[in-house]
């Protein structure tokens, strides 16, 4: 059985103070929410004390990204042991750091790696534009986007992967893709995919996520059915209320 998980990704939202009121309206609630993993991901300036606010709970922390050296001379980075200093997940690949700051699958895939080697559980960001999903090139993007984001990951690893599948034009847009799309997507192009790399037992045990305007009134939708493990959750995390139902919903 694969257990659900909802993750919340702030993105570039909330300074220290706010996390915690974010946190103090959440916590309460999210704790007597069981049956599903939870996971939080603010920005790298409030990991600290959401780390503090959070001990004792159930509730993970979560990165947004890392690179993937342990140290040097690389201004503005993040590396793997700060990360795994506070945090059990890592967000990486998404499609914002594709877009705006050029990584690519083989920058995802040493992310990955690395991430995989300090006992971190990346939650690797996979999907298409919208050109590419008008251009029926989805299933090609999506096998490519998993095939070379995970090269190289031994098949002993790969149990502590999570997928989320983000199709691109569905991110920040108000515009989800149906729940029966996501479904076919992870059902017929992610876990075959999965499964020429590890085999089927990990392609049917990985989790897999889909994220892209998930709110509380959609998110039953894409819980209800058989290849979707939860949500990577994006703005409506930043509402204590919102996230508070859509945890209850993959609970349910």
């Amino acid at each position: 059985m694969r257990k659900s998980l909802v993750a919340g990704n702030w993105k570039m939202n909330k300074t220290v103070e706010q996390a915690r009121l974010l946190i103090s309206e959440m916590v309460p609630e999210l704790k007597q929410v069981e049956g599903v993993e939870k996971g939080l991901c603010p920005p790298y300036t409030a990991l600290l004390a959401v780390s503090a606010l959070l001990a004792g709970t159930d509730i993970g922390l979560g990165a947004q990204n890392m690179f993937w050296e342990q140290a040097g001379a690389y201004t503005g980075e993040i590396s793997p042991p700060m990360v795994a200093e506070f945090c059990q997940y890592v967000i990486l690949g998404h499609s914002e750091r594709r877009t705006y700051f050029g990584e690519t699958d083989a920058t995802v895939n040493k992310r990955v790696q690395a991430a995989l080697a300090h006992n971190l559980i990346p939650i690797v960001c996979i999907g298409e534009t919208l050109a590419e999903n008008e251009a029926g090139q989805t299933a090609q993007v999506v096998s490519r986007q998993v095939g070379e984001g995970l090269k190289g990951i031994q098949p002993e690893q790969a149990g502590r992967l999570v997928i989320a599948y983000e199709p691109v034009w569905a991110i920040g847009t108000g515009r989800a893709a149906t729940g029966d799309d996501a479904n076919r997507v992870v059902g017929q192009v992610i876990r075959p995919a999965l499964d020429g790399l590890f085999g089927s037992t990990i392609a049917q045990g990985a989790r897999v996520l889909y994220g892209g305007s998930v709110t509380a009134a959609n998110a039953a939708e894409f819980f209800s059915l058989p290849e979707i493990d939860g949500a990577l959750v994006g703005g409506a995390s930043l509402k204590a209320a919102e996230f508070i139902k859509i945890t209850r919903a993959a609970a349910a």
